[in-house]
C-alpha cells in the first residue's frame, strides 16, 4: 500500500472534527464536502491533471481524529455506565427504606382509625340516649304543662293560654299545638268533670279558630302574605288548616263573578251543530272564555298559595276541584242541555267539543304542577288533620289521598264526564242519533219503495223486514256478550222501525219521483261519514276497554242501514218490477244499473269496516272474530239478494229471447220466392235476438266489471245457445233456406263474439259449423259431420238436425249405411278427434238436448269483510 506523508489541517477541518460537531444533526454528505471544499476549489485552480495525494492525505488524518475521538467517547460511555449502575443501587435502597417508613406510617393510621371508629360509636350510643332521655323529659315537660292547661280549663281559667296568645306568631302556634293536644286529651279522659272540661276545651278552640280565621280574612283583604302564610300554618298546626283553605276558595273573585251564567243562544254554533254533513264545531265562545279564565287564574293562584300556605298541593287540589265542581260543571250542563234540546247529534258533538276542551285544559294545568312539600314526623299528622277535615267539607268531591295535583286532575276529568259517559247512557245516545240521521236519511227512499212495493203487489215487503230486523236482534242476543247484544238488539229495531215510521208520517197524496228510489253512491258516502265520525267520538268518550265492544254495536247499526233497509229494499223492489212485469215485453235492463250501484256501495262499505273498523276491534280476538263472522254474513245476505235478482232478470232475457225465436215461422229457412229471400239479409227472430243481445252487452259493461260480467253474460250466452240448439231441431231448411239459417246463425255469433267471453267462442262455433249442415253436398255430408268442430259429436246426436234438411229422406238410408261401414274407422278417427278435442264435454253440451234447462244461478262476488286487502274477485 502506498502512504502520503500526513499534512497538517485546515482550521475549518479541525473545527468539523470536534466532538461538538457531533453532538447535533449529523449528515455525512454535508461532513465530505466541508471536509473537501477547499482541496476541491485547490484542484480547480491547477492547471495540470488531478492529483488525489492531498484529498487522501486529508482524509486518512480525519479519519485517525474521528478514531480517537470514538476512543474517547467510548471511555466516557463506560464511565457514566458504572456511575449509573452505582446510583440504581443507591435508589432501590432508599426506595425500600421508604416502602418500610410508609407501611410503618399506615398501620398506625389504621389503628388510629379503628379507635376513632369505636369512639364514634360509643359517642352514638351516648347522643341516642341522651335524646331519648331529652324525648322522654320533653314528654314529661309536655304531659305536666297538659295536665296544668286541663286542670285550668277544669276551674274554666284560661289567662296563661291568654298570656301566651299575646305574645305574638310564636306564642299564636305554641297555643295552636297545646289546643291539638288539649282536645286528643279531653276525648280520652273519663271522669265526673271531664264533660265540663270538655265543653269548656271545645269554646276556647271555636273562639281561637274564628280569631285566626278573621285575622286571615283581614290579612287577606289587606294583601299580606306575610301574615296569611302564619295564620295558616297556625291553623294548620291546630285542626290541619281545612277552614282556612275554605275561607281562601270561598272569598275567591273567581267564584264570586262568574264568566256566564247563560250560554249565547246566538253563537253561529248552534246554527250548524245538528247539520251531519257539517264539520262537527271546535270551539264554543263561553267555554274558551271559561277555560281561558281558568288558565289565567291558575298562573296566578300558584304563585299565591306557595307564598301563603305551607302545604301549596293539597290547597291547589281543593282549589281546582271547586273549579271543575262548580264553574265547569255548570256550564257544560247548560252547553249540553241546549244541545240536546236541538237534537241527538247536537248533544254529541257538544260533548266531544267539551271533553276535548277539557283534555287541552287539564294538560295545561298539569304544568304548573306545584312541588310537594316535605313532611315530618309532624307536620305528616297535620296533614292527615287536614285530609280528615276536607272529608267533611262540602266543597271536597275528591278524596284527598292523591299526592298530585295531576292526579287530582285526572279524577276531576273522569268525574266531571262520568254522569254522561257511564253504563250504557252515551251508547245509547250515538246508536239512536245514527238512527235518527240514516231514518232521515232514507226516508224518501223509503217511501218509495213502499209505495213501488204496494203497486207491484208486494206489500209484505217492510213486514218482512220487521221480521229480519227481530230475527237479527234475537240472533245477536244469542251469539254476542249479554249487554253487547242487548244494545244491539235495541240499535237494530229501532233504526228498522224509525225508517217504517219516517216513511208513514208522509201522506198518501204526497208524490215520490223516481230519483228518490235510487241507489246512490253520494248517500252511502254520507253514511259512512256520519259513522265515522259517531266511532271516532267513541273512541274519544270511551273506556279503552270498551272501544272494540262499542264498535261492534255501531257497525251493527250500520249494516241494518246500509244493507237491509238501503241496498236490500232496492234489490227487492227491482225483483218486484220483474216479477210484475209482463213476460211479452222487453226485460228491464236499467235493473243492471241496481246490482252496479250494490256493487259498488258493498266496496266502498267493506273497505270503510276493513280499514276503519276492524283495527279498533284488535284488542279483542273474541269481537273480532264475532265482528267478521257478523260482516260476512251481511255482505252474504246482500249477495245472496243480488245473485237471484240477476238470475231472475236473466230468466226473464231468456223468457224473452226464447219468445222472439219462438215468432220464427215454418217456412223462413224454405221459402218459395228466392229473390225475395235474398234481399232479405236476416230473418225477424234473429234481427230482434241481435238487438236484444246488443242492449245486454252494452248494458252489461256499462255497470258491470271483472268477473261478474264474464260470468253474468256467460250465462245469458250458454243459456241462449241452448235455446238455438233446441230451435234449429224445429224448423226445416231447404237449400237456399241454408242461405238464411247461415246468416242468422253468422249474426248470432259475431254478437255473442262483441261480449268478450272466451268460453263462449267454441259454443257458437260449433252452432255455426252446425248451420252448415244445410248447405252441404249430399255426397260430402258424411265426411264434413265426421271432420272440425262436428266431428267431436257422436253421429247419433245430429241426426235430428240432418232431418230437417229438405232433402233428407232421399238419402237418409244410404247415409245410415255408410255409417254403419265406416263404424270401425269412424271408431279409431272419433276416439283420436274426441282425446284431441276434448270431445266429452261437448258431447255432454249436446246430450243437454234431449232436455233443456237453463243455468242453476250465478254468482255476484262483493267483498268479504275478513280480507285484509281490498281484492275482489268479482271487480276488475
Amino acid at each position: 500500500m502506498q502512504h502520503f506523508d500526513r499534512i497538517e489541517l485546515d482550521h475549518a477541518v479541525e473545527s468539523q472534527l470536534m466532538l461538538s460537531a457531533f453532538e447535533g444533526k449529523f449528515d455525512v454528505k454535508d461532513f465530505v464536502g466541508s471536509v473537501s471544499e477547499k482541496l476541491i476549489a485547490q484542484s480547480k485552480t491547477s492547471s495540470g491533471p488531478f492529483d488525489p495525494k492531498p484529498f487522501i492525505r486529508t482524509f486518512e488524518v480525519a479519519v485517525d481524529r474521528l478514531i480517537a475521538i470514538r476512543k474517547d467517547v467510548q471511555a466516557k460511555t463506560e464511565q457514566l455506565e458504572k456511575s449509573v449502575r452505582v446510583a440504581e443501587r443507591e435508589y432501590s435502597r432508599k426506595m425500600a427504606e421508604l416502602n418500610k417508613g410508609f407501611e410503618g406510617v399506615g398501620s398506625s393510621f389504621a389503628t388510629m382509625e379503628s379507635k376513632l371508629n369505636e369512639v364514634g360509636r360509643t359517642a352514638i350510643r351516648i347522643g341516642e340516649e341522651l335524646e331519648s332521655v331529652h324525648i322522654g323529659r320533653q314528654r314529661a315537660q309536655a304531659a305536666r304543662d297538659l295536665i296544668d292547661y286541663y286542670n285550668q280549663f277544669s276551674r274554666g281559667d284560661t289567662t296563661r293560654l291568654d298570656a301566651l296568645k299575646k305574645e305574638g306568631k310564636e306564642g299564636r302556634r305554641q297555643v295552636a299545638v297545646i289546643l291539638r293536644r288539649l282536645t286528643n286529651v279531653a276525648r280520652e279522659v273519663d271522669l265526673p268533670i271531664a264533660d265540663k272540661t270538655r265543653e269548656n276545651i271545645d269554646k276556647y278552640c271555636e273562639k281561637f279558630e274564628k280569631d285566626m280565621l278573621y285575622l286571615f280574612d283581614k290579612c287577606y283583604r289587606k294583601g299580606d302574605p306575610k301574615m296569611m302564610h302564619h295564620c295558616a300554618q297556625t291553623l294548620l298546626d291546630f285542626n290541619g288548616g281545612a277552614s282556612c283553605v275554605q275561607v281562601y276558595v270561598n272569598q275567591h273573585d273567581f267564584f264570586i263573578n262568574k264568566i256566564r251564567e247563560h250560554v249565547d243562544r246566538h253563537d253561529a254554533l248552534w246554527s250548524i251543530v245538528s247539520r251531519p254533513d257539517e264539520s262537527p264545531p271546535r270551539t264554543e265562545s263561553g267555554l274558551a272564555e271559561l277555560f281561558g279564565e281558568v288558565r289565567k287564574t291558575m298562573v296566578q293562584e300558584s304563585q299565591i298559595v306557595q307564598a301563603v300556605f305551607p302545604n301549596p298541593p293539597l290547597v291547589m287540589q281543593v282549589f281546582l276541584q271547586r273549579v271543575f265542581a262548580q264553574s265547569i260543571q255548570q256550564y257544560i250542563e247548560q252547553l249540553l242541555n241546549r244541545g240536546a234540546s236541538i237534537s241527538e247529534l247536537a248533544y254529541l258533538r257538544i260533548l266531544q267539543l267539551i271533553h276535548a276542551e277539557t283534555s287541552v285544559l287539564v294538560d295545561d294545568l298539569k304544568n304548573h304542577e306545584l312541588p310537594s312539600t316535605t313532611l315530618g314526623r309532624s307536620t305528616s299528622l297535620e296533614a292527615a288533620e287536614f285530609r280528615k277535615s276536607l272529608a267533611n267539607a262540602p266543597s271536597a268531591a275528591h278524596s284527598m289521598n292523591a299526592t298530585t295535583v295531576s292526579a287530582m286532575l285526572e279524577a276531576a276529568m273522569e268525574e266531571l264526564f262520568m254522569p254522561y259517559t257511564e253504563g250504557q247512557k252515551y251508547l245509547d245516545r250515538e246508536s239512536k242519533s245514527l238512527t235518527e240521521l240514516y231514518a232521515s236519511l232514507l226516508s224518501n227512499f223509503t217511501q218509495y219503495h213502499m209505495k213501488t212495493q204496494r203497486e207491484k203487489g208486494k206489500s209484505s215487503m217492510f213486514d218482512r223486514m220487521v221480521d229480519r230486523l227481530g230475527a237479527a236482534a234475537a240472533n245477536t242476543s244469542t251469539t254476542g256478550t249479554s249487554t253487547t247484544s242487548a244494545q244491539a238488539a235495541a240499535a237494530i229495531m229501532r233504526i228498522g222501525g224509525m225508517m217504517t215510521d219516517r216513511a208513514l208520517e208522509r201522506t198518501p197524496e204526497e208524490p215520490t219521483h223516481e230519483e228518490d228510489g235510487v241507489l246512490s253512491v253520494d248517500t252511502a258516502e254520507k253514511m259512512l261519514r256520519w259513522h265515522a265520525e259517531a266511532v271516532g267520538r267513541c273512541v274519544e268518550l270511551s273506556a279503552q276497554h270498551d272501544v272494540s265492544k262499542y264498535t261492534f254495536i255501531l257497525l251493527k247499526v250500520l249494516a241494518e242501514a246500509i244493507a237491509n233497509s238501503y241496498l236490500e229494499v232496492a234489490i227487492e223492489t227491482a225483483y218486484a218490477r220483474i216479477e210484475s212485469s209482463d213476460p211479452k215485453v222487453e226485460p228491464n235492463l236499467p235493473t243492471l244499473h241496481v246490482i252496479n250501484s250494490v256493487d259498488v256501495i258493498c266496496h266502498l262499505w267493506q273497505r270503510y269496516v276493513n280499514v276503519a273498523l276492524f283495527p279498533l276491534a284488535a284488542a279483542s280476538v273474541t269481537i273480532r272474530r264475532e265482528m267478521s263472522i257478523f260482516n260476512n254474513q251481511s255482505v252474504s245476505r246482500v249477495e245472496g239478494a243480488a245473485n237471484n235478482l240477476l238470475q231472475r232478470l236473466i230468466d226473464a232475457i231468456i223468457s224473452w229471447l226464447s219468445l222472439q225465436l219462438g215468432k220464427q215461422k215454418k217456412n223462413d229457412f224454405k221459402p218459395r220466392n228466392d229473390d225475395q229471400s235474398f234481399a232479405r239479409v236476416n230473418t225477424e227472430p234473429c234481427v230482434a235476438c241481435c238487438e236484444t243481445l246488443e242492449k245486454i252487452r252494452d248494458a252489461a259493461f256499462q255497470n258491470m266489471s271483472g268477473k261478474n260480467r264474464e260470468v253474468f253474460l256467460s250465462e245469458v250466452g250458454v243459456s241462449f245457445h241452448s235455446l238455438l240448439l233446441d230451435h234449429l231441431r224445429k224448423f226445416p231448411v231447404s237449400a237456399t233456406g241454408g242461405l238464411m239459417l247461415a246468416k242468422d246463425l253468422r249474426s248470432y255469433q259475431d254478437t255473442v263474439t262483441s261480449f268478450n267471453v272466451p268460453s263462449l267462442l267454441e259454443r257458437y262455433e260449433f252452432i255455426r259449423q252446425l248451420g252448415n249442415v244445410f248447405l252441404v253436398r249430399p255426397e260430402i255430408l258424411r265426411s264434413y259431420i265426421t271432420e272440425n268442430y262436428l266431428g267431436r259429436i257422436d253421429a247419433s246426436l245430429l241426426k235430428p238436425y240432418l232431418a230437417q234438411r229438405s232433402d233428407w229422406v232421399q238419402f237418409e238410408n244410404r247415409f245410415n249405411e255408410s255409417s254403419e261401414m265406416d263404424d270401425t274407422v269412424a271408431d279409431v278417427t272419433s276416439k283420436g278427434l274426441k282425446d284431441r278435442f276434448k270431445m266429452a264435454r261437448l258431447s255432454m253440451m249436446m246430450k243437454e238436448l234431449e232436455g233443456l234447462k237453463l243455468g242453476d244461478g250465478i254468482a255476484i262476488s262483493i267483498p268479504s269483510g275478513i280480507t285484509n286487502s281490498f281484492s275482489v274477485s268479482g271487480r276488475g
